[in-house]
């Protein structure tokens, strides 16, 4: 396994731990999720340069695409539980008291 390849797994590791770990405020975990796609994107980038496949190349961007839309729908979800209860906090949005 070359470094490049333990950079993008470790960076993908540590962000899904954060995602698992520190679920207190959404932002964090809106953080978590891009730095997830971040290192996908680098990677699927990286991916065709190294196997030398020029037909894979649109998947990037493909993926990033729905990662801003992703980006741009939690960014949404802030806004509107920021709005409704006050705070970003994961343990006031309880979808079972709606």
């Amino acid at each position: 396994m070359s470094g490049m390849h333990l950079s993008f797994y470790s960076a993908f590791t540590l962000s899904s731990l954060g995602l698992a770990f520190h679920r207190t405020h959404l932002i964090s975990a809106l953080l978590c999720l891009e730095s997830m796609m971040l290192s996908m994107y680098i990677a699927l980038s990286a991916w065709p340069v190294e196997n030398q496949v020029a037909s894979l190349t649109l998947t990037p961007i493909l993926m990033l695409t729905f990662s801003a839309c992703e980006a741009s729908t939690g960014l949404a979800m802030l806004v509107a539980s920021t709005r409704t209860h006050g705070s970003d906090h994961l343990h006031n949005l309880n979808l079972l008291q709606c």
